[in-house]
């Protein structure tokens, strides 16, 4: 048995130290050659340290947090062998006396002498090793130098060594794994890794193409801007679970039906929302009716089914038809005239939520409503005897984009404000 001091190698030019900021090993821990014993973080970068001999942790150099000089020891060792046991003045990541050995182990294994009798003659490690490759430029290349644990991970993985880039004097597994994550260009595929797909050129026509088509032209046209604010939808909440759980045979309502009949008893107040605005003509038309679009997401693409006169339907009348339309949608059963002539769009994301959404515009439509996704948060809110409490809320953010040649940012604003007042307060929603 045999100690081996491992140095702190020069880690980059001008660092004089390095500051532990990870042990991987502990003072009695077994480990085996390239094992990670600890990162060393400089101003520069975060450097991984692995050990170059197999053996037992005897001595470590500090604690997380402290800084060791560069040359200075950082861990010791116990080996089995003696070859490794010298304390060099210069040790670091690779040490001559350690590529030495893997040369040896390299022969021995190509050869099945003894190390022993291969130290007694060094000339014949000299005739014994492998030739190196030439490559094209002519110049001979080096032996390739690694250890038994990585050749031995290297024919597993069907690697030849002879194609990956060491960092230093010889192959280590970092350069390895360094090779299997970069060497697929050059036809390795690591087992396990999915090869990648083919490239699939996809035409784009019917639906997509139409898609396309209006999002470019309502982006390209018109000046949106998008204004956001904060729902408590506590009340509301509590009002649709209630109404949920009465509902017999009626359908399920979400949040999409209450939002409608808030949207289309503030329409009155702001005309300006519900209107489409014909460009070659320099006509806005405010619309009386809210025959409002609410985009469904296909296979085909992004629909816009529309719920005729939503003004004139109830909760269960607008969970009824936003199923039927958003069924025919996507079973492609929906007809033209329900695909059309809507005045408004609202846009959600259901589940999937999201903090704000900057919707872009249904064109010649002039504004688009998003509602995002509804989360629990505490706030503060006023008691009746004074000061502060903190409640649980639900708290929703809906966005709203609007067309700035038709609609001002006051007028927006003023709008979603008065939305925020029915849907924080929602038996405002059933009064008359």
């Amino acid at each position: 048995m045999a100690r081996y001091s491992f140095r702190l190698p020069d880690i980059g030019e001008g660092i004089a130290e390095a500051e532990i900021v990870a042990w991987h090993v502990g003072v009695g821990d077994r480990i085996e050659e390239d094992a990670q014993l600890a990162d060393m973080m400089t101003d520069k970068a975060t450097v991984e340290m692995e050990s170059p001999v197999s053996g037992v942790i005897v001595e470590l150099a500090g604690e997380v947090g402290d800084m060791v000089p560069i040359g200075s020891t950082l861990a010791v060792i116990e080996t089995d062998a003696d070859a490794e046991a010298s304390d060099t003045p210069e040790s670091g990541l690779r040490t001559e006396s350690i590529d030495e050995i893997a040369v040896l182990e390299e022969v021995a294994e190509s050869s099945e002498d003894s190390v022993e009798d291969l130290t007694e003659a060094p000339a014949a490690v000299a005739e014994a090793s492998p030739p190196a490759a030439a490559p094209a430029g002519g110049k001979e290349d080096r032996a390739v130098l690694a250890s038994p644990a990585v050749r031995a991970r290297a024919r597993d993985l069907g690697v030849d060594l002879s194609q990956v880039q060491a960092e230093g004097d010889r192959i280590r597994h970092a350069d390895l794994d360094a090779y299997l994550r970069y060497g697929a260009g050059q036809g390795y595929q690591a087992p396990g890794a999915s090869r990648a797909r083919a490239d699939e050129p996809i035409k784009v026509i019917g639906m997509r193409r139409k898609i396309a088509e209006n999002m470019a032209a309502s982006k390209r046209a018109i000046p949106h801007f998008t204004y956001v604010e904060e729902m408590d939808v506590t009340a509301l909440e509590a009002m649709r679970a209630d109404l949920n759980a009465n509902r017999g045979n009626r359908p399920k309502l979400t949040m999409l039906p209450f939002l409608i009949v808030a949207i289309c008893r503030t329409i009155p107040e702001f005309p300006m929302i519900n209107a489409r605005y014909d460009d070659e003509a320099g006509v806005v038309t405010r619309h009386g009716a809210v025959h409002l679009g609410m985009a469904t997401q296909t296979d085909a693409g992004l629909m816009v089914p529309v719920i005729r006169d939503a003004q004139d339907k109830n909760v269960w009348q607008l969970a009824s038809e936003i199923s039927r339309l958003a069924e025919a949608a996507r079973t492609g059963k929906a007809k033209v005239d329900e695909l059309t002539g809507g005045t408004l769009t609202v846009t959600s994301l259901g589940p999937l939520g999201g903090i704000a959404t900057t919707p872009v515009i249904n064109r010649p439509e002039v504004a688009i409503i998003g509602p995002n996704k509804i989360v629990e948060r505490p706030v503060f809110a006023k008691n009746p005897k004074g000061g502060d409490d903190i409640r649980r809320a639900k708290l929703m953010n809906l966005s709203i984009s609007c067309d700035h040649r038709v609609v001002d940012g006051w007028d927006a604003a003023s709008f979603v404000q008065a939305l925020k007042r029915l849907v924080e307060t929602p038996v405002l929603l059933f009064a008359d």
